[in-house]
């Protein structure tokens, strides 16, 4: 019997898998990434902006990043480059989300620290196997 009072637990809360931290300012595009990569067996953290993921790194310790390139304030690349300038963070692979396919985006994020850029909108084959593969050699 489940307690009216506390909230049911998610397979995206209750899996082991590793953390990875989703940063989008579009509320579908954190939804969509948590729902796909929960289910996937990873551990999902999201943040809204540049500067509630520089909030939560910290404490969350991602394996991986994935993050909109596209936000205002603190936009993708600037977030990237401040992630990517930490020693605790520097060697976490970052995929940047574009909805531009442009070249680019993709050098301009390479320079941030990128280790790839994905094309929005985001396909849940695309999103896995950039995860899968950037995730493959810490695991």
């Amino acid at each position: 019997m489940t307690s009216p009072l506390l909230p049911e637990a998610s397979s995206a809360t209750a899996c082991a898998g590793p953390t990875i931290l989703v940063i989008d300012d579009s509320a579908t595009i954190r939804c969509l990434a948590e729902k796909v990569l929960g289910e996937a067996g990873y551990r999902v953290v999201v943040a809204e902006n540049g500067f509630a993921a520089l909030a939560k790194i910290g404490d969350c310790h991602p394996a991986l990043i994935v993050c909109d390139i596209l936000m205002p304030r603190l936009d993708g690349y600037r977030t990237c480059a401040l992630i990517k300038a930490s020693a605790g963070f520097c060697t976490t692979p970052v995929l940047m989300l574009s909805s531009k396919e442009g070249l680019f985006d993709r050098a301009r994020g390479a320079m941030a620290g990128a280790s790839a850029c994905l094309a929005k909108p985001l396909t849940r084959e695309a999103l896995l196997a950039a995860v899968r593969l950037h995730l493959a050699s810490r695991f």
